[in-house]
């Protein structure tokens, strides 16, 4: 398993696959994309997992965490989580957060993510925001 830098456009397909399978793939390319940096974890040459990071004064807000079908229950996310929870560290981040669907939040909460309780809607998804102190 290999974690490294990738652009912006190397993320859209997962994205588009993993989490908005019903949207086009439009729908997944964002135009802040160009503002963050962008990892990927790969197996064997294959990108497998992506996630995005977005850096603003102190807070590092993450988004896009996302693993393909095959791939996932590996400990794969947890690994790219971990990655950039210490780049969030090295880079003096005061606060990570992210926008995480209702149905995983238990998966956040396993990296001492807390559950602020502010809930939103997004194309027919819940969202639920999670944050850690660092």
């Amino acid at each position: 398993m290999i974690i490294k830098e990738i652009e912006a456009s190397q993320t859209w397909q997962i994205r588009n696959e993993v989490m908005w399978p019903d949207q086009p793939f439009e729908f997944v390319q964002l135009k802040e994309d160009d503002l963050g940096m962008h990892f990927g974890v790969f197996i064997q040459e294959k990108l497998v997992s992506i996630v995005s990071c977005f850096f603003v004064d102190q807070e590092m807000q993450f988004r896009k965490l996302a693993t393909l079908e095959d791939f996932q229950g590996q400990g794969i996310a947890s690994e790219l989580l971990k990655y950039i929870l210490k780049l969030a560290k090295d880079k003096k981040a005061k606060k990570v957060w992210c926008n995480a669907r209702t149905n995983k939040k238990s998966f956040y909460e396993k990296f001492g993510m807390k559950d602020t309780h502010k809930t939103f809607i997004k194309a027919e998804q819940e969202f639920t925001i999670m944050e850690i102190l660092i």
